[in-house]
């Protein structure tokens, strides 16, 4: 698999993360362990994971993909060939909802202790706090990277005039900047009343923010729980819109005409569209997996990427 570099750091990732945000709970360690092996013989060396996965399913508490992720690097001996990103700020067990400097920073100790680690690769505020002084949160960051316990530092579903705010901050003080973004993009657009609470979309202007000073986006929900492989499977609602149907069956015609699943195109465009991305690929089984990853070698044409890109967008202006 290539690697690329992440933002504008001087590390290297591969071209497709995987998450692992069901790894230790409704992914069995077993299974886990399997899909991490498969992950990494193809060349895969970037791992997205956070603090509380996996509170949101019921009987578990939290902290169980960072605990399976660090044993896993611990049995394999493989923790120096693995950038890992974890995150901070949603609610689990006793630890509230936010970003204030104390709970980064006792955090950022109990995600070590569980990766096995002594150093974040990438450490992500997961959603932004408004209640908390910005300059709080990003000097709380910094210290981390100072104190070598962070790397890089991330932010995840947060409005871009934030992101703007926060990086102003850090170039003023001298702080760590960002280096890594993470929202939940794909190749179907949101429909005109899509609503997902907490977490952003990405949209055009944040991938212009992203350009101008060189940062990575990563893509969550990039294959929307593997729905395009899925012919007959309904739209989630949020994704209806009046360009749904163009885009899907542009999307099945480019698949056909270079013999790939649906879901590997997706990606493949993801990679190709022209966007500084990354996607989050996940899979329940090794096969799942692999496929996905696969998706990393297919070649579209500029031309299909073009019709892809384009599928629905409305015709253009006649000239006045």
């Amino acid at each position: 698999m290539q690697s690329v570099l992440l933002g504008d750091t001087s590390c290297r990732v591969s071209a497709l993360c995987l998450g692992t945000d069901h790894y230790g709970s409704r992914t069995s360690p077993d299974q886990a362990f399997e899909l991490l092996d498969a992950f990494a013989a193809a060349g895969g060396t970037f791992l997205d994971t956070a603090n509380a996965y996996a509170a949101f399913l019921p009987g578990f508490v939290g902290g169980e993909s960072e605990q399976l992720i660090g044993d896993w690097m611990r049995t394999r001996g493989i923790r120096q060939q693995m950038v890992v990103g974890t995150k901070v700020a949603a609610p689990y067990q006793e630890v509230p909802r936010g970003l204030r400097a104390g709970d980064i920073e006792r955090e950022c100790e109990k995600s070590l202790r569980r990766l096995g680690s002594d150093v974040i690769d990438v450490y992500y505020a997961h959603v932004d706090d408004r209640n908390t002084p910005l300059a709080e949160i990003v000097q709380a960051f910094d210290r981390l990277v100072r104190a070598g316990k962070v790397r890089w530092v991330g932010a995840s579903n947060w409005m871009t005039w934030r992101l703007a705010e926060a990086r102003l901050l850090s170039e003023i003080n001298g702080w760590a900047r960002l280096a890594a973004l993470e929202f939940r993009h794909t190749y179907l657009r949101p429909g005109p009343a899509a609503s997902f609470g907490d977490q952003v979309a990405a949209d055009r202007q944040l991938f212009d923010f992203a350009r101008a000073h060189g940062l990575t986006v990563l893509a969550y929900s990039a294959l929307l729980g593997g729905m395009y492989g899925r012919a007959h499977e309904e739209v989630p609602r949020d994704y209806r819109g009046p360009d749904t149907d163009t885009r899907l069956a542009v999307l099945r015609s480019v698949a056909a005409e270079v013999g790939a699943t649906p879901n590997q195109v997706v990606i493949a465009w993801l990679l190709q569209c022209g966007e500084p991305l990354v996607p989050i690929v996940g899979g329940s089984t090794v096969a799942q997996v692999r496929e996905n990853l696969a998706a990393a070698s297919l070649r579209l044409s500029s031309e299909q990427v073009g019709r892809l890109t384009g599928a629905g967008d409305p015709p253009p202006a006649p000239p006045r």
